[in-house]
């Protein structure tokens, strides 16, 4: 009966009662039905979750390490536009390097002033220059529709017995090469029946095994934002079998499984939580072998984690969390309001305050602070993912941009 009074009011005098509400009623329709695909998560099945786990935002900023002068402001870029999107960062047995992986699907080797930079493997046996090749576009949306064919290699490990190199390439799996290069080997494109969708980083022990992470089990490495916005837990690490030629699940639930790094004693290895702004140790050895425990919370988005030769480690971090972000962390229904708005998600991004900028780390065994570098204004470095020690001196890598940056650390 109210029903058919309230319409009966309208059809008197030519409006709609509440006008104010009835435009807000439209409004929401089109933000929640988005006829028009304007927002980020636009015909995608957005399932944003409650994310438990994550260090308090005041807590972490307030304890957090700075560095005041804003060192990486003195890094160099180096091979710019000659590398796409170098994530990982590795050096032979014989010292020769550095190698790096491409976002047109190669992995690819400095030979020298001379010689330049030269193709050392691809995941792909069709690769070809005509289908992947996109220079510095590689680092753009124009090389998505390529990725899955051409490849995209991110972390890169030697094996330092037989010179091998393990690629875990985001589309292919889990891939080695033998020391002379070449097309790669497939290791591990699935795990107990799943596919491997996202493989991202890896790590080799001694015994031969080769742990790596399995970022998401809903999204791949293009989508990979989808994975951050939903807070989704599908992500794992595994472990691959060379004597049984096998992988199984180590840990699973993890929320965008990133950067793996065994200790310099192997009695365990840590494991990035991108999302959740933190690293994990799992324990290989003794009295809490097989448990995963906090080793460090972290202001911002951490990539990958890598050794140097005193065994403390290295963490590239993209930064830095908000307090507006801690609030959406708590309340997936905001960020099913949030990102079903018709603007773009940099826009989105900066209208909570996200302004990011480069901070690397370096953590001893017990996960505690000693040292950290940052690049505040992004002058120099930017959306960081790996850091390689050297001599003295750290090779900085990066995902989305072209050039490898360098610092002279001592």
């Amino acid at each position: 009966m109210a029903e058919k009074k309230l319409l009966h009011m309208a059809r008197e005098d030519g409006r709609l009662p509440h006008p104010r509400l009835f435009i807000l009623a439209i409004v929401l329709s089109l933000i929640f039905m988005d006829p028009f695909h304007w927002s980020p998560v636009a015909g995608r099945n957005y399932r944003p979750v409650k994310l438990d786990g994550i260090a308090p935002y005041k807590e972490i900023m307030a304890s957090w390490r700075k560095d005041n002068q804003s060192r990486l402001r003195n890094g160099k870029l180096q091979f710019e536009g000659e590398v796409f999107g170098p994530e990982s960062i590795e050096f032979d047995l014989k010292g020769r390097g550095p190698y790096t992986g491409l976002a047109d699907g190669r992995v690819v080797r400095w030979m020298g002033d001379n010689v330049g930079w030269e193709t050392f493997a691809v995941v792909n046996p069709n690769w070809s220059e005509k289908e992947c090749a996109n220079g510095v576009n590689s680092t753009t949306r124009k090389q998505h529709p390529k990725e899955s064919f051409c490849g995209r290699p991110l972390g890169l490990r030697f094996d330092k017995r037989t010179g091998d190199l393990y690629i875990a390439d985001a589309y292919y799996g889990l891939m080695v090469v033998g020391p002379d290069g070449g097309v790669a080997t497939s290791l591990a494109s699935e795990v107990e029946g799943t596919p491997i969708l996202f493989a991202n980083d890896l790590d080799i022990h001694s015994n031969g095994s080769i742990f790596f992470t399995d970022t998401s089990a809903r999204y791949d490495r293009r989508n990979h934002v989808f994975i951050l916005l939903e807070g989704e837990a599908t992500g794992r690490l595994m472990r691959y079998d060379p004597t049984t030629k096998s992988t199984s699940v180590v840990v699973s639930g993890l929320t965008f499984a990133n950067g793996v790094q065994i200790s310099k004693d192997e009695t365990f290895l840590l494991v990035a939580e991108t999302t959740k702004c933190r690293i994990m140790r799992y324990w290989l050895e003794g009295p809490r072998e097989a448990q995963l425990e906090l080793y460090a919370n972290l202001p911002g988005f951490p990539d990958n984690v890598r050794i140097n030769d005193k065994g403390n480690f290295w963490v590239a971090i993209d930064c830095c969390r908000t307090r507006t972000l801690e609030v959406f962390s708590h309340h997936p229904w905001m960020r099913n309001l949030y990102f079903r708005l018709p603007l773009k998600l940099n826009i989105l991004g900066k209208m909570v305050g996200m302004k990011m900028y480069t901070v690397i780390a370096l953590f001893d065994i017990e996960g505690n602070t000693i040292d950290v570098l940052e690049d505040r204004q992004g002058e120099v470095m930017r959306l960081v993912s790996e850091v390689r020690e050297v001599d003295g001196k750290l090779w900085i890598g990066t995902v989305a941009h072209n050039h490898i940056a360098t610092f002279s650390y001592s």
